[in-house]
């Protein structure tokens, strides 16, 4: 009873459009107040000690410092210069536009592991670029919204973290290493019906015409954007730091980026930069140990061994209980942020993960595909809502369009499902 009134509480204050993170934390609080009614403080001095339970771990100090790396990249021009380059190599035609906006969004993806500020950076470039070549602006919004989705599965990633720090036996370079091949192949996933609408609707007729940047020009420009993610990732392999401390070398070397090699960023602007990343980064820590208060009420109330005991003997077999999961995750995507998700769902479905002996890492990859496939997925999709909001587009218009890219992402997780090796040989090849 007590379990039944939590979800149906956390679902009513987010219909009523209560912040997730407060639903999250009410209902738990008062779902652990109606069972121990008899208690002292109605067991309610769980709440503070969970509240920094969910916070005090090592690896969510690497969140803020990802979060301000992104704010400081999009701010530094080297998303337009990326740009440039890409478009130097690729050409001009019809088609190639939206190419260079999935690359760009896949490569800053290696940066800042944020997808609505990877939209952010790369619509603010793009979609005005696509604009002027005669892409229509609801195609422009939904190649960048799809585009910034591989955001959670190239490293580094916001997601990847807060699911090492659910899953024991999950670490973050593992992680990190098992999305490099599927964050790759949903970004080429995503190149194929991007052109293929182009050419095939006569979009860009205007593009052939625009000047071709000069490579060697671009290449040099480009350079400082392009050592980023060697930075950050082969210092991570090499040993020379963690994932957290790469984080932070990775602000500074973006603060020497803009400050001292581009110009863009002056010192007036830090002020700004910081605010941002901290309310962003303030929100997404607030939301994870607030849903320290939820699972710990999930955990005492003994909801989690009923579900997933349902779920496993529902006579469905192990892919028919993976492809309830998928549809589940999916549907819930298109209303959840990742992280989210992740705090809600990981403790209900590491008992199936157990069961099935499924491999920890494996499933961290699919999940977070899932997960991806929700930030493009109307009618509440994070990173379409910010590209729509820069193209000034209704949601309602990408549907045509978008619904073919998230066919395209959704094969993708079809095949590491199949075949485990394209998330896993990586990882196993690096010794994680």
């Amino acid at each position: 009873m007590i379990a039944t009134l939590l979800f149906v509480a956390f679902l009513a204050m987010m219909l009523m459009g209560v912040p997730i993170g407060a639903a999250l934390g009410l209902a738990g609080a008062a779902a652990i107040a109606l069972a121990n009614a008899d208690s002292q403080w109605f067991g309610l001095l769980a709440v503070p000690q969970n509240f920094y339970a969910g916070l005090g771990k090592y690896p969510l100090l690497a969140i803020p410092m990802f979060v301000l790396v992104g704010s400081i990249f999009d701010r530094s021009g080297v998303a337009l210069r990326l740009v440039n380059f890409a478009v130097a190599i690729v050409g001009r035609g019809p088609g190639m536009l939206p190419m260079v906006a999935i690359l760009v969004a896949m490569f800053l993806g290696g940066i800042s592991g944020s997808g609505p500020a990877n939209a952010a950076a790369v619509g603010a470039v793009m979609i005005a670029a696509m604009s002027r070549a005669g892409y229509p602006p609801a195609f422009s919004a939904s190649v960048v919204g799809a585009a910034a989705a591989t955001d959670i599965l190239i490293p580094p990633s916001v997601a990847f973290i807060v699911y090492s720090v659910l899953v024991p036996g999950a670490s973050v370079p593992a992680l990190f290493a098992a999305g490099m091949i599927p964050g790759i192949l949903a970004g080429l996933a995503l190149i194929i019906p991007a052109v293929w609408m182009a050419r095939s609707h006569k979009m860009g007729a205007l593009e052939a015409s625009m000047p071709r940047p000069a490579f060697w020009k671009s290449l040099r420009e480009a350079t400082w954007g392009l050592a980023a993610p060697v930075l950050i990732l082969g210092g991570m392999r090499a040993g020379w730091f963690t994932p957290t401390e790469a984080a932070v070398v990775a602000v500074f070397y973006g603060l020497f980026v803009g400050m001292v090699v581009y110009r863009t960023i002056k010192v007036r602007d830090l002020y700004v930069i910081l605010r941002e990343a901290g309310e962003l980064s303030a929100v997404i820590l607030l939301v994870v140990s607030l849903a320290g208060i939820f699972a710990y009420s999930l955990s005492t109330l003994g909801v989690i061994d009923p579900v997933a005991n349902a779920i496993v003997n529902s006579g469905l077999g192990e892919y028919g209980v993976l492809a309830l999961l998928i549809v589940l995750l999916i549907t819930v995507g298109m209303f959840l942020d990742g992280v989210s998700i992740f705090l809600i769902f990981v403790p209900l479905l590491w008992p199936i993960v157990q069961h099935y002996q499924w491999d920890p890492v494996w499933f961290g990859v699919i999940l977070t595909l899932k997960v991806a496939l929700g930030q493009f997925t109307p009618p509440l999709a994070v990173n379409l809502m910010v590209s729509c909001r820069i193209a000034n587009v209704r949601m309602e218009e990408t549907v045509r369009w978008v619904g073919w890219m998230l066919f395209a992402m959704f094969l993708v997780m079809v095949a590491v499902i199949a075949w485990p090796p394209l998330a896993l040989w990586l990882p196993n090849k690096l010794g994680y």
